[in-house]
């Protein structure tokens, strides 16, 4: 585990129920920054395009916590939203 934020883009297809792209930028926030924007640009017309980017300790971590991106999980949360 290291003290230093680890930067991670996650790219999820909600019609497709997995993750399309997943990069890493290190300790780069600058280039996590702007890697998100122009991601978010690519896919700004797509509702079923999902972008998100995630600082943590490392990639294990965000398994862990963001565990619905990695099982296709998230793609069903949006029906049980409200209940």
């Amino acid at each position: 585990m290291t003290d230093r934020i680890q930067h991670f883009l996650l790219v999820f297809d909600h019609q497709a129920g997995s993750l399309i792209q997943t990069r890493e930028y290190g300790e780069d926030a600058d280039a996590a920054i702007a890697a998100y924007a122009a991601t978010e640009a690519e896919f700004g017309d797509r509702k079923d395009i999902e972008v998100v980017l995630i600082g943590s300790d490392s990639f294990e971590t965000v398994k862990r916590t963001h565990a619905n991106y990695f099982d296709g999980s998230v793609s069903v949360s949006k029906y049980l939203a409200g209940i």
